[in-house]
């Protein structure tokens, strides 16, 4: 059975979720807020996690952050909030998707399961993207029967994008998981590597596409088959 994280101080919204998860067939774990949410995570292995962004103590911009520096699963963010100003933030932290309130119980139960297909296509030291298969053992990525060797960059910034189909990235963050910490260039060089692999996959395959966020970054978007 899968485990859901739901941190909400709504009570009314965790009593929704519950109901509608559990129906589902999920576990569901509530959390009041986000102190009591990183208690949870000490205590369970969770699979995904719904995070209301507006929560005393801890917020669902700081939760956000902390799963993803610690954990790796999905993150859904809910909030009253319609601006792209609290997407593009919410994104640039680490959210897999972005809910706005009022929101119909079923979507969130469509985009919950969808992540969680994405999330398995990662398994062990091999990503499948449809017929794209990247071997993060060999450094190999076959693509339709033919063997590509990549540049360590290029195959390293592939993989990390898509090790999470549809997370948008920040150049930032790319040059600093990719690159390191001390790297002192500009974050053109991300430009120019997504580049290179854009023209590299462009005649071989239709599996996967790495879009341009305007003003964040990149994420890696698998077709549907």
């Amino acid at each position: 059975m899968l485990n859901i994280l739901v941190a909400d101080d709504d009570p009314n919204i965790r009593e929704l979720l519950k109901y509608y998860l559990e129906s589902e067939g999920y576990q569901v774990h509530e959390a009041v807020d986000g102190e009591e949410a990183s208690a949870l995570l000490l205590e369970k292995q969770m699979h995904l996690a719904v995070v209301d962004v507006m929560m005393p103590n801890k917020d669902g911009y700081q939760l956000t952050e902390e799963i993803r520096k610690y954990y790796d699963f999905p993150i859904i963010l809910l909030t009253s909030k319609d601006q792209l100003r609290d997407k593009e933030k919410g994104f640039s932290v680490g959210t897999d998707d972005y809910l706005t309130k009022p929101f119909e119980p079923k979507e969130l139960l469509f985009r919950i399961k969808a992540l969680l297909r994405r999330y398995q296509m990662v398994n062990g030291n091999t990503i499948r993207l449809n017929n794209t298969v990247i071997d993060q053992k060999s450094y190999e990525v076959n693509c339709s029967g033919q063997v590509l060797m990549l540049p360590m960059k290029e195959f390293e910034l592939l993989s990390q994008l898509a090790s999470y189909p549809n997370r948008i990235f920040s150049r930032e963050e790319l040059i600093h998981s990719i690159w390191g910490a001390d790297f002192y260039g500009d974050d053109r060089t991300v430009d120019v590597h997504i580049k290179r692999l854009r023209d590299r996959f462009f005649a071989k395959t239709d599996d996967f596409t790495i879009k341009t966020i305007r003003g964040v970054g990149y994420k890696l978007e698998v077709k549907e088959k």
